[in-house]
């Protein structure tokens, strides 16, 4: 386009040549093939919505006589905030649940993220900078492999699907933490990218992308076993693919369990990680009990719309499942929307924080991306800006005015 653009305006014959070599015909090729490709409309769409977030958040915490930057290194922020800059055998002043001095605290979080923002910090940035921008750059890899998702699960309108993905993320509810110093972006980066690569069978980056998020958070173990159960499926029934696949599903479970081997490892405890969770935030897998008993009390007694509206988005989350199975998205995908929405289900502690919790489930969103791509481009704007509108309204709300809703 660009270079029959310049041929009619370039006068043909000997004079033309200086003016239109190799490289500037490659040059524009390059810029041809950018403005038709999907990835950099879905960074300026996911960073569009991020922004509008923010913003919103920053409106409301100056409301309430707070900052941004501290909304945006609330809670879990502080800690890895702390983890960049001291590591894990010099933090001060470590507490348990009850607030008596615990030095395996630190242990709970994982060293992915932090080892990230220590990395950016060498190039002279201060610590909360680094730390948002590695939240930053990861949602725009994040937002890129929402695209590769919607070719996936979508064949004739692959990428629209996959922007509708990108736009229902990105303003979902607690997104927010994809803006905040928190692992969630990171985490979520590299799980699209390894569904992505099984979906697309390249077995050995799909068990790297599920080493590295192993190293970003304990929902990791969800990943790893669909990467795993995928490769082994694959290296049964495509023996051109088995040595790939085999690589893949020995190299995907290395990252978590050896960090949980470690903990372990330093606590004299094979349960260690999980005893620290126990002990630091009263978190342990219970099989759902404390969430049944959550949801019918706020349902039944419960005055806050906040915590109604959580609990309607968790059923709600669980009601996509469903329709994910009878709109047969690809089995990968599905079995990872499960098993994230199992285990923060399962788990005991922080009940308001669910939300956050599911927010890597993103499956779940595929069946409305589906069914917006084949809806009128109006209607489609219209549903995906109300999703947001909600979702920011509902993040900046738990920053500001709900406790422990991170």
């Amino acid at each position: 386009m660009l270079r029959e653009v310049d041929d009619l305006a370039q006068p043909a014959g000997p004079e033309a040549a200086p003016h239109q070599g190799r490289p500037a015909r490659a040059f524009e090729r390059v810029l041809d093939r950018l403005a038709w490709s999907p990835y950099p409309r879905a960074i300026l769409l996911y960073l569009v919505i991020r922004t509008a977030s923010v913003q919103l958040l920053d409106l409301l915490a100056a409301g309430r006589g707070g900052t941004l930057t501290d909304r945006l290194t609330a809670w879990d922020g502080q800690w890895y905030l702390r983890l960049a800059v001291h590591g894990y055998a010099d933090l001060p002043g470590t507490l348990d649940a009850a607030r008596q001095p615990y030095s395996d605290a630190p242990m709970a979080f994982f060293p992915l993220y932090p080892k990230l923002v220590e990395a950016v910090m060498w190039l002279g940035l201060d610590v909360v900078t680094a730390a948002l921008a590695v939240s930053v750059l990861a949602g725009m890899v994040l937002a890129c492999g929402l695209i590769r998702i919607g070719r996936a699960v979508s064949a004739e309108r692959g990428d629209r699907t996959g922007l509708l993905l990108v736009a229902l993320w990105a303003g979902a509810p607690m997104a927010i933490v994809f803006s905040m110093a928190y692992t969630e972006a990171v985490f979520c980066a590299l799980a699209v990218w390894a569904l992505v690569s099984v979906l697309e069978r390249r077995w050995l980056p799909a068990g790297l992308f599920a080493f590295a998020a192993g190293l970003s958070r304990s929902t990791a173990v969800v990943l790893v076993a669909v990467v795993v159960f995928a490769a082994l499926i694959a290296a049964i029934r495509r023996p051109g693919e088995r040595a790939p696949a085999l690589a893949g599903a020995v190299v995907a479970p290395l990252g978590v369990a050896g960090y949980l081997g470690f903990v372990a490892y330093r606590t004299g405890s094979w349960t260690g990680w999980q005893d620290i969770e126990l002990r630091g935030w009263n978190t342990e897998f219970d099989f759902g009990v404390e969430t049944w008993e959550s949801v019918l009390a706020r349902l039944t007694a419960d005055d806050s719309v906040f915590s109604t509206l959580t609990v309607l988005i968790l059923l709600g989350a669980v009601a996509l499942v469903v329709v994910a199975v009878c709109a047969r998205v690809p089995w990968p995908l599905t079995l990872y929307g499960i098993g994230v929405l199992l285990l923060a289900i399962g788990t005991r502690g922080l009940p308001d924080a669910k939300i956050r919790f599911i927010l890597p489930a993103f499956p779940v969103l595929v069946p409305i991306a589906i069914g917006l791509s084949k809806r009128r481009t109006a209607t489609a704007v219209v549903a995906a800006t109300a999703w947001v509108v909600l979702g920011a309204w509902f993040s900046a709300h738990a920053l500001t005015a709900w406790r422990y809703a991170i």
